[in-house]
């Protein structure tokens, strides 16, 4: 199940949310999204786990619960929304 987490601290690292849904079972990938010009975190991830019922204890858990003084927004992600283009609009 891929999980959404939400209202990270900038300064929040792969291997923290590793760890922290580690507790709950096995954690196939973690990932912070960055900025592609600067780097810097823009406050939310994704973590992969392949145990639904795992993964679902993790969401029951850690939504809501501080991580590096910030609760986190804890709830399994949906699937991307297609967006416009805005570059190339033709009016």
């Amino acid at each position: 199940m891929n999980i959404y987490i939400g209202n990270l601290e900038y300064g929040v690292t792969e291997d923290q949310l590793r760890e922290t849904f580690g507790e709950f079972g096995e954690v196939s990938s973690s990932n912070i999204i960055t900025d592609k010009f600067t780097g810097r975190s823009k406050g939310f991830g994704f973590v992969e786990m392949p145990n639904d019922e795992e993964a679902n204890a993790a969401i029951d858990a850690l939504n809501d619960a501080e991580l590096n003084g910030r609760p986190m927004r804890v709830n399994q992600a949906r699937p991307r929304e297609e967006r416009p283009n805005r570059r190339f609009q033709q009016y």
